[in-house]
């Protein structure tokens, strides 16, 4: 791994901070503070807020004692993705940024992002560019999202249908104001339930291939979890929000992952308890979203067949 940065004495300058970065940990504390080691390295003026999701393994003491300027929330539990909630209820500053403990945001990339959301009233998410590992590869997704069907009339970068939530810079009032994440789906594709809210209520959201998320991902994480866990939200995501053809489609191929990963007993069982309380909650999006979403299924189909 490269050399950290030293931290800069102007970057956690409160007085002029017109945003802040909250950084989401769980049971990384040599990832988490490497993270915040060059984030207080940046030029840029900024708060830093850490959400520790009920680590074991001292990050709560480890954060404190390096780093006593950065605003510390231990949760009472781990909470997943809706941990970062608890950090935004900290956040002062009219501008939000998100990372993991295992990413960080480039120089400069913050203050352009406050920028550009100054000159954008209507967008009310930019997502960054994700360069992976030292090769600074950009990632998968963020190259489909450079090149979104829905283009970029009036926006500062291409319109999306989502975003990646680790690597999102919001307006903090309109975060607030949806509820931020649902707790209930713990960890992964959490941003999709807020992504389609926002766009109902005429929120655009935005790539922004200018500003960079550098992503060295931790060896501590368990990727068959993590996919069954996908799977079961985009299900439950469909039954609160999309059509009925929809909810059946993502239902059922969140059975073929439990399927696949031979947990199909078990995490079928917990996705189907769960239908009364998403059905009690469904609210269908408008058409418009329907049609943006359309659109975004019609360009990946013809990109990729498969």
């Amino acid at each position: 791994m490269s050399a950290v940065p030293q931290p800069s004495p102007l970057s956690h300058d409160a007085r002029a901070a017109r945003i802040s970065v909250v950084v989401l940990t769980y049971n990384r504390v040599n990832q988490v503070l490497d993270t915040l080691a060059r984030l207080a390295a940046l030029p840029d003026r900024i708060d830093i807020i850490v959400v520790d999701n009920a680590s074991t393994d001292d990050t709560a003491e480890r954060v404190t004692q390096a780093f006593p300027f950065v605003e510390l929330v231990v949760a009472p539990s781990n909470m997943g993705a809706a941990g970062r909630n608890l950090g935004v209820d900290r956040v002062r500053t009219e501008y939000v940024a998100f990372c993991d403990d295992d990413t960080w945001w480039g120089e400069g990339s913050l203050s352009r992002a406050v920028e550009m959301l100054d000159a954008a009233p209507r967008v009310a998410v930019l997502s960054a560019r994700v360069v992976v590992g030292e090769d600074g590869a950009a990632d998968e997704t963020c190259e489909r999202m450079r090149v979104s069907p829905l283009g970029a009339r009036g926006l500062p970068g291409p319109s999306l249908v989502g975003y990646m939530a680790g690597a999102s810079v919001f307006r903090t009032s309109i975060f607030k104001a949806m509820g931020g994440y649902e707790p209930r789906l713990f960890i992964g594709g959490e941003e999709s339930l807020l992504a389609l809210d926002m766009l109902d209520q005429g929120h655009a959201l935005v790539y922004a291939d200018e500003l960079v998320l550098h992503h060295h991902p931790s060896p501590i994480r368990d990727s068959a979890l993590r996919r069954r866990l996908l799977a079961r939200n985009a299900a439950w995501v469909a039954w609160l929000r999309l059509p009925l053809r929809e909810a059946i489609g993502a239902s059922l191929r969140a059975l073929n992952v439990m399927h696949r990963e031979r947990t199909l007993s078990r995490d079928a069982l917990d996705m189907l308890r769960a239908l009364p309380w998403a059905l009690t909650r469904r609210r269908v999006v408008g058409r418009h979203v329907q049609m943006m979403r359309a659109i975004v299924r019609d360009d990946d189909r013809r990109r990729d067949p498969r």
